[in-house]
């Protein structure tokens, strides 16, 4: 049973559970409104319960339930018992502390800090529910994460010669659509959407007057935004829409269609618009250009990068993409100037005064 103490400070609160409560400086829980011989299992039930209101996508829900499993695994192993069996009142910051210790040996930093961040999560919830008294993963140690850097495709004339490969119809395919293929990723490349994103569009997805386009994009937690798109992005999906009734006569279109779809008129899946993208890039010649680990995220990074560069706000990059934080849209900024920086200390000249400089 955990040990009792005065942990006062967290006491009553009662908000939001997406707003974490402050971590306590106490070492270990005291229990409030619950019993120390509460199934652990049934508290995670009741977090993701009340967790249904905020309409995580399932994506993000499937990643708190699995970093509360493993680190409950490492709590079971280090107490010899099994993972259904924990007790709330287990749950001290000794013992976390060692669960986390053992879920370190092997997994990355960034991964520990996820783990941290849902049991953090999952603790403020307890606090806020009035289960436990204080929060106890300040005792338990988070490491530094540093900011990924964004996956663009390299090369600065890349983009422009994707979109001529594909415009050309160098893709080789038993059923060719070029037209389809260049509307998808000109779309990618110019409104940064996500993969999911851009297999939801619908036909009505497609907002406003001639010359004043916009594309109406359900992103991340049912979140709703519109991007616009110009006259070319118009014109090149206006085309691609031409020639779908060509290949699908059939088909009837409407405001609940979907906008990109495969060679049988169906919805564009996950699998086909990777293969579509990752074939476009090996017949472009670009395949060399894409970073390790991206693919059609590529498309998206490479859209926010252009933007830092042409001196976008974080702000604006924000709402485009649709980030939850200002600080994801603001690494796009800081690497747009971690480049300028090396194509300076690249410049001739600076060599020069630095052999010049070692002599002073």
């Amino acid at each position: 049973m955990a040990e009792r103490n005065n942990i006062g400070r967290n006491k009553g609160r009662t908000g939001p559970i997406d707003e974490p409560v402050a971590a306590s400086t106490a070492p270990d829980l005291a229990l409030a409104g619950a019993s120390a011989d509460a199934p652990l299992r049934a508290l995670v039930e009741d977090f993701f319960v009340a967790r249904k209101p905020l309409k995580g996508s399932p994506h993000t829900e499937a990643a708190y339930r699995s970093d509360l499993a493993a680190i409950s695994a490492c709590l079971a192993a280090d107490l010899g018992t099994e993972p259904d069996e924990l007790r709330l009142g287990q749950l001290t910051a000794k013992s976390l502390r060692r669960a986390f210790a053992a879920y370190s040996d092997n997994h990355a930093a960034a991964s520990i800090a996820r783990a941290w961040a849902a049991w953090n999560q999952f603790f403020s919830f307890l606090v806020a529910d009035e289960v436990v008294v204080g929060n106890p993963m300040a005792a338990v140690a988070k490491p530094k994460v540093p900011a990924r850097a964004p996956k663009a495709l390299q090369g600065e004339g890349t983009p422009e010669r994707l979109l001529e490969a594909v415009a050309g119809g160098e893709r080789p395919s038993r059923d060719p659509w070029p037209e389809r293929d260049l509307a998808f990723i000109a779309t990618a490349l110019l409104t940064g959407l996500r993969l999911s994103e851009l297999l939801n569009l619908d036909l009505g997805s497609i907002d406003g007057r001639e010359g004043e386009r916009r594309l109406k994009v359900t992103g991340k937690g049912s979140k709703v935004r519109f991007v616009p798109i110009e006259a070319p992005l118009e014109t090149v999906i206006t085309h691609y829409l031409s020639t779908r009734k060509a290949h699908h006569p059939k088909g009837k279109l409407g405001p609940s269609s979907p906008l990109f779809v495969d060679t049988h008129g169906e919805r564009l899946r996950r699998g086909g618009a990777q293969y579509l993208v990752r074939q476009s890039y090996r017949w472009a010649g670009v395949g060399a250009r894409v970073p390790k680990g991206a693919l059609v995220h590529a498309l998206r990074h490479t859209m926010a990068t252009r933007l830092a560069e042409d001196g976008a706000s974080a702000s604006e990059i924000q709402h485009i993409l649709g980030h939850e934080s200002l600080n994801t849209s603001q690494t796009y900024i800081d690497a747009t100037a971690n480049e300028q920086r090396a194509a300076v200390r690249a410049n001739r000249t600076y060599r020069a005064l630095g052999k010049i400089a070692k002599n002073m």
